[in-house]
């Protein structure tokens, strides 16, 4: 049975191969690429269909804890694996119906009924599942049947409850013992979409006027940072197409004005890809931008950034912990160090983080994030600045990492810093970080953490 690209059914589909690809470990945004050549969704043409597969995928790996042990209290053997993801995708849909009319669920209005024969559908279209259409049909409507049971049940799990692994969870706590549940909240809130301004070519409020022409609203909530009320593609964002703005969370954009450049500086960027940091510093000032990315294809989106922007960096395929394959032999002023890390800030942008990262990742990278300040530190001229980057809200990530160096880096000075924000909030949770002098802090932001060292002239 051909189903229809624009019917429910088929985008269920797509979500429900996209979200298997991420239970076996791929990134989602990959996962749904894969998706269209595993079913063979070749009559995936259209935007609003590929943003549709996209919307409920995501919608179903946020709920991912809910729904996985729903399947496991609602089916007592494995369905296969491509079921199990339509299940989940089918119970996410019906899960957001909870909190409100429960006739209606999601974005899109679709009646619990609706939900349940637009599954079936679905199983019954693809031969890898149509064998168990009438299992999806029976798990469907006894979930309806017996929804608040259920939902007792499974919230005595707390992977359920919250949508989070055990040991994430156990992280939270440790660290933030007064507002763990708050943050484990926040990571299922959609994010806001933020653009940063160009403010060489015009003001952020000449930018909130050309929102208001386009019939789009939005909030200045940083320096350079503009929050939209409702987010769009960004081929309808003005003056996105032509450089005047970036997509760039607010929190992320603290970045650049840290490293507090000035013209004919040399700026390493490291670890740049996808280069939204690396365009904020050639906006800021004229320098000279050096952007290092270890993985070739992501080095090739600096490339394309760059372009939209109309800029230019020497853009390098190296590895940041061993300059000494890539390195001129000419220090920089200002190095940018956004280094590998758990993404734990990230989370409400990337749901799929949450289950791809293992517990043991943390140690890993630690002592990358290690290796590859240590190696940094001595392309640094005498005067200049290291700017610290993680999008981690983990400890051992941030201010553990910042006392370290501080002991570790010869001739190194700590300066004022952000230190740990906190995902949605001003928070600076790390002690001594004055911000007197240095960027304003945003509202409604991802979680990051900065910390800055000068090295002694």
């Amino acid at each position: 049975m051909r189903l229809p690209p624009d019917s429910l059914a088929f985008q269920m589909l797509g979500a429900a191969a996209a979200v298997r690809g991420v239970h076996e470990g791929t990134a989602l945004p990959q996962a749904i690429e894969d998706a269209t050549n595993l079913l063979r969704l070749d009559r995936v043409r259209d935007a609003a269909t590929r943003g549709a597969i996209q919307d409920l995928a995501y919608r179903t790996v946020r709920q991912f804890g809910a729904t996985r042990a729903l399947v496991t209290q609602l089916v007592t053997r494995p369905p296969g694996a491509l079921v199990d993801s339509l299940l989940a995708v089918a119970l996410a849909l019906l899960l957001e119906g909870e909190e409100g009319d429960r006739s209606k669920v999601g974005r899109g209005g679709y009646s619990d009924f609706t939900v349940v024969d637009q599954a079936v559908s679905a199983a019954a279209s693809e031969p890898k599942t149509a064998h168990a259409r009438g299992l999806v049909n029976a798990v469907l409507r006894r979930f309806l049947r017996e929804r608040k049971a259920l939902m007792d049940a499974i919230a005595k799990d707390e992977e359920a409850r919250w949508n989070l692994p055990t040991w994430w969870l156990e992280q939270l706590r440790a660290a933030y013992p007064d507002r763990w549940m708050a943050l484990a909240e926040s990571v299922n809130v959609r994010p806001p979409m933020t653009l940063r301004v160009n403010t060489k070519r015009l003001s952020v409020d000449e930018y909130l006027k050309e929102l208001a022409n386009a019939g789009m609203a939005g909030t200045a909530i940083g320096p350079q940072a503009v929050r939209l009320v409702r987010a769009f593609p960004v081929s309808q964002v003005p003056g996105f197409a032509t450089g005047d703005v970036s997509v760039q969370d607010a929190g992320a954009q603290l970045a650049a004005p840290l490293c507090e450049v000035a013209d004919g500086m040399r700026v390493l960027d490291a670890c740049a890809a996808p280069g939204g940091k690396t365009g904020h510093l050639l906006e800021l000032a004229d320098i000279h931008v050096t952007a290092v990315e270890s993985d070739a294809e992501r080095a090739a989106r600096i490339h394309e950034n760059l372009a939209r922007l109309d800029q230019r960096a020497e853009v390098i395929v190296g590895d940041a912990s061993r300059p000494k394959d890539w390195w001129d032999g000419q220090q920089f002023d200002r190095i940018l160090a956004d280094v590998p890390c758990s993404a734990s800030g990230i989370v409400r942008r990337h749901p799929d983080i949450r289950w791809l990262r293992r517990e043991s990742d943390i140690a890993k990278l630690v002592n990358e994030q290690r290796r590859i300040v240590s190696q940094l530190w001595s392309l640094l001229k005498p005067g200049g600045i290291l700017v610290y980057v993680t999008c981690s809200i983990f400890p051992t990530e941030g201010e553990e990492q910042a006392l370290w160096f501080g002991a570790q880096l010869p001739d190194a000075i700590r300066l004022q810093a952000p230190g740990q924000l906190l995902p949605g909030t001003k928070a600076q949770e790390t002690a001594g970080t004055n911000m007197a002098g240095q960027p304003s802090l945003p509202s409604d932001h991802d979680g990051f953490y900065y910390a800055r060292f000068q090295k002694r002239a």
